[in-house]
């Protein structure tokens, strides 16, 4: 495993004012029924918008989280469509094309930065889109076999639109209903699945483990709606 893959959710040291936050949160919104990384996500991206919605918008399935889970801590790499969803991602450097792409006929430049990202990594990589509908239609035509497809593009062109295609695509997504989304909403779907605590094998392992540090997200987090697949509206 990577030095970049491995990571320790259990040292992430987290501040006095979001472990209120999700207190808070859990006093307005009960997501005690939602299987573990769904619960992780939904609340994640709850607490990054100020949105309780999210909680019927957001369409996931728990058992595309747990290998996307498993990928992402094994050090499958992370690619990004814009840098603010990059910025959101603190604890994994993450592939971004967009300065290097270039638009042109029938093709936006947010769309040629996932066609260039997509030569950069390769198959079964977490992709992570935040800003652009074109980005993630442009996925959608490629053979990228993805680990992931955080879809949550913002906007009232396209989006809503480019987030059903990726439902009916039938590949393992992070979704929403609605024209709503944006790039920490998106981060923050990856951070939920970063932070979540990966399971500690029964025999010694040849690194030492960190200090484990209490943190207030729970076991997982994930969508609302059903306990362990979400409903489309």
């Amino acid at each position: 495993m990577s030095a970049v893959g491995r990571v320790f959710p259990e040292s992430r040291i987290v501040h006095p004012i979001e472990e209120e936050s999700f207190r808070r949160l859990r006093t307005r919104l009960d997501t005690s029924h939602f299987p573990p990384l769904t619960r992780a996500v939904v609340e994640r991206v709850i607490h990054s918008a100020a949105d309780l919605d999210y909680a019927s918008d957001l369409v996931t399935d728990e058992v595309a989280l747990e290998k996307a889970h498993r990928a992402l801590h094994d050090g499958a790499p992370v690619v990004v469509d814009v840098e603010m969803v990059a910025a959101g991602i603190t604890r994994r450097d993450t592939v971004c094309r967009l300065k290097d792409a270039v638009s042109g006929p029938g093709l936006t430049r947010s769309a040629h930065a996932i066609r260039l990202a997509y030569e950069q990594v390769g198959p079964g990589a977490l992709w992570v889109i935040g800003c652009a509908p074109t980005a993630l239609e442009e996925l959608l035509t490629l053979d990228a076999a993805p680990a992931l497809v955080i879809g949550l593009p913002v906007g009232f062109v396209g989006a809503a639109e480019s987030k059903a295609a990726l439902r009916d695509s039938g590949l393992p997504a992070v979704s929403n209903v609605s024209e709503k989304g944006g790039s920490a909403v998106a981060a923050a779907a990856l951070n939920a699945l970063l932070y979540h605590p990966v399971s500690r094998p029964s025999h010694p392992v040849s690194r030492p483990m960190p200090d484990a540090v209490s943190h207030p997200a729970p076991e997982a987090e994930s969508r609302a709606g059903s306990p362990s697949k979400s409903k489309e509206n």
